[in-house]
């Protein structure tokens, strides 16, 4: 289009010049979303350190503290007594956790700490809440005892400030088994069945800003305090779709069902340390930890002087950042937006046909070829993938998650950008260049239609970028040839600003793993900035700027390949865990890694299955054979049997954690009950695998044992395996330490000993 409005010896510095303009916005985005400066212990008293909060961790995140384990206890005396104090009114809440999922009951004896400072003239309960508990392969600096530490640095610069309302804070356990300690707190605690205004705090990396991910429903009052009140708001209302893309959910869930409303905040950069030893301090970004206690001190003292019943509002609010200025509009604009850009993109298309820049057969061509860059590139970044899990089967056991994903990352966005050029340049003569930058904006404006649809919070990443880049077509269409490629920058700066942005988010929320996702997203950006490749590839360079790109993208890949290295600064991860049958007094070792490391080889050897205790092997595994080991196994006890539901007394052993029932049949539902605790039934839908598909789980099973009601579909004898787990296998005999160059993967065993016994009721 551009390229018949501007003459020939003017164009490549107009593009240039425009190209190093959009540059210039992006860079300026994202350092405008970057974290913040930490502050050093000596800041102000009435200010949030980092410096401070770090003293806490210190105390009591260097080690792992899964639900039950005793180096939980150790950080819940600390916390406990620092939340004293401060002055605060505290109380444990001992109970029995429940979560249900497909095929599986998991339960946990959990132990939250629970501490109220009072308001003055109270409108409702302000709760701020975080997990202690940590993955039991790490210490989880990050998630969650960066939040929980500044819980009490938060606490201590809120000093004798009187608060309108009720501050409580959630020190939650169990959350990584299945939230386990907030859904106990919302079903039996009384404060948590009051409702209030909620903010929980997560993170599922190691830095990055605090960023809103997720809000309940009628959030648009929520997000004006937020954006009002917080000094550096991170966040957007497109989050909360990439989110429910992910196989999480945090303590956020359960209290938000329960009647509260409020506002979930994570860190997610550097996501290749989460849920591994190297959660720890050395790795946590100071300013991460600086965010996430800036923010909650700024919204514990506005909503805790805020009248809590006017935030409920009727409507969500669209929210984003625009160089540092927080954008938000009400959800009833989502709409005419998206039918805005639509007309303007059709406006655009009728001024062109007017001018003769285009026809509608060829607008025809244009709009509904769009469709095959899109698609090009995300095969491609998806099969990029599938080529870097075969070279580094550990890719796939990080969940794509990398630790130098760079060279990948840009080599994904230059596929994407080699889809659309390769496109572009194929169909230049057929449709010409106006009809195809015409039919290329149509598609974010669809997809914004679509978003409008089904996931309106995100749909101003494609309504605005397609209304600015209509608009300024139009632009160039109708003004005088001075102001033609300034009204194109114009038009897309808005598409700058937002996707190359949203690409990134993207990249660190799904990992390379599901890269097809950015690859769409810097593919509609590609589509955006289609006059100015009329600008700045000369005629007879065209074809060979696409092949130029890819060939670029693959030696990124394959120099990325070639230089990525595991050691102790960045370990791969491998899966081991050891399985003794204590009815047979056999033992195994067992990885579910696809091809296990040198280390890992040591222990195991084949697929064999056939020796593990029943129940036992799922999926494909690597076995070895493995000595014995003093360790206790499982009890279960028949306390009963009536049709089809069997109830157990049930002991783990000594130094055991927690017991899993796997059971040969598909189970309905269960009940648990220890001593002291109100028992809690959950049903259970579906099966977990082809056989054994029944499983009941209780983390941190209390000393005198819990008892345990299965009801079993199907009549007749079952089998069940119950397995007793101890964090760690040190005990195993001639058991060599894993090198530093590794850490353990994030299977629900790995690192662990398994003792296995299995009964026929």
């Amino acid at each position: 289009m551009t390229g018949t409005l501007i003459e020939a010896p003017r164009r490549v510095v107009a593009g240039l010049s425009a190209l190093l303009v959009l540059a210039a916005l992006i860079m300026l985005t994202a350092m405008a979303d970057s974290t913040m400066q930490p502050l050093p212990a000596s800041a102000p008293s009435s200010e949030f350190s980092a410096g401070r909060a770090l003293r806490h961790l210190e105390r009591f995140a260097t080690e792992p503290r899964p639900i039950g384990g005793a180096a939980g206890a150790r950080a819940r005396d600390y916390l406990a007594g620092q939340l004293r104090a401060a002055g605060l009114e505290v109380m444990t809440q001992r109970a029995i956790g429940a979560n249900a999922s497909t095929g599986l009951a998991s339960f946990g004896q959990v132990h939250n700490l629970v501490a109220v400072r009072r308001g003055s003239d109270p409108t409702g309960t302000v709760l701020i809440a975080a997990h202690y508990d940590s993955a039991s392969m790490g210490p989880g600096a990050s998630d969650d005892a960066a939040a929980v530490a500044a819980m009490l640095e938060t606490v201590r610069a809120l000093g004798g400030t009187a608060l309108r309302n009720d501050l409580v804070l959630l020190m939650s356990d169990g959350e990584e088994d299945g939230v386990l300690g907030a859904e106990a707190f919302a079903r039996e605690h009384p404060l948590g069945r009051e409702g209030g205004v909620l903010l929980n705090f997560e993170a599922r990396g190691v830095a990055g800003p605090s960023m809103l991910f997720e809000t309940t429903p009628g959030d648009a009052e929520l997000v004006r305090a937020f954006g009002q009140s917080v000094p550096h708001p991170r966040g957007n209302s497109s989050l909360m779709a990439i989110y429910r893309l992910l196989p999480n959910n945090t303590d956020f869930t359960p209290l938000t069902q329960a009647g509260f409303t409020g506002m979930n905040f994570a860190y997610l950069e550097r996501s290749s340390r989460y849920h591994t030893a190297q959660d720890s301090l050395d790795q946590l970004d100071r300013g991460s930890l600086q965010h996430h206690g800036s923010t909650m001190l700024a919204l514990a003292r506005t909503l805790g002087n805020a009248d809590l019943a006017t935030l409920r509002a009727g409507h969500d609010a669209t929210y984003f950042r625009v160089l540092g200025v927080m954008v938000r509009y009400p959800q009833g604009l989502v709409w005419p937006l998206a039918l805005l850009a639509v007309a303007a993109v059709a406006g655009l298309a009728l001024v062109a046909r007017r001018r003769r820049l285009l026809s509608l057969p060829r607008l025809a061509v244009g709009v509904v070829s769009g469709i095959a860059p899109l698609a090009l590139a995300v095969v491609l970044a998806q099969g990029q993938w599938q080529v870097m899990a075969g070279v580094q089967p550990v890719y796939d056991v990080m969940g794509g998650l990398l630790h130098r994903p760079g060279p990948f990352q840009a080599a994904v966005a230059l596929l994407a950008v080699a889809s659309v050029l390769a496109w572009y340049v194929a169909l230049r003569r057929v449709a010409g260049p106006a009809a195809l930058a015409v039919g290329a904006l149509a598609w974010p404006a669809v997809l914004g239609v679509a978003c409008a649809a089904y996931a309106p919070g995100a749909a101003f990443v494609l309504t605005l970028p397609a209304l600015a880049g209509a608009l300024g077509g139009l632009g160039a269409v109708l003004l005088p040839p001075r102001w033609r490629v300034v009204a194109l920058t114009a038009g897309a700066s808005l598409a700058a600003v937002l996707l190359p942005a949203m690409a990134r988010l993207v990249f660190e929320g799904l990992g390379l793993a599901l890269g097809g996702a950015a690859a769409l997203v810097v593919a509609l950006f590609a589509l955006t900035l289609l006059p100015f490749a009329e600008l700045l590839l000369p005629r007879r360079w065209r074809p060979a700027v696409p092949a130029v790109a890819a060939a670029l993208a693959l030696a990124l890949t394959a120099g990325g390949l070639a230089v990525d290295r595991f050691d102790a600064a960045d370990p791969g991860r491998t899966h081991l865990a050891y399985v003794m049958d204590a009815d047979a007094r056999t033992a195994h070792w067992v990885s579910a890694d696809t091809d296990p490391p040198a280390w890992t080889r040591r222990h195991v050897s084949g697929h064999d299955t056939t020796g593990l205790p029943p129940g036992y092997a799922r999926g494909a595994l690597w076995t070895g054979p493995a000595p014995a080991a003093p360790a206790a196994a499982p009890r279960l006890t028949l306390l009963g049997r009536e049709g089809g539901t069997i109830r157990l007394r049930v002991r783990a052993g000594r130094g055991a954690r927690s017991v899993t029932l796997r059971v040969e049949r598909p189970i309905t539902g269960a009940t648990a009950a220890a001593r002291g605790l109100t028992p809690v039934t959950v049903p259970v839908t579906g099966t977990r695998a082809r056989t054994w598909p029944g499983e009941v789980r209780f983390r941190g099973l209390p000393a005198g044992g819990a008892e345990i009601a299965l009801r079993v579909a199907g009549a007749g004898p079952v089998r069940v395996t119950a397995v007793a787990e101890t964090d760690g296998l040190r005990a195993v005999p001639g058991f060599a330490a894993m090198p530093p160059s590794l850490v353990a993967s994030t299977r629900e065993d790995g690192g662990l000993t398994a003792v296995t016994r299995t009964y026929t009721f």
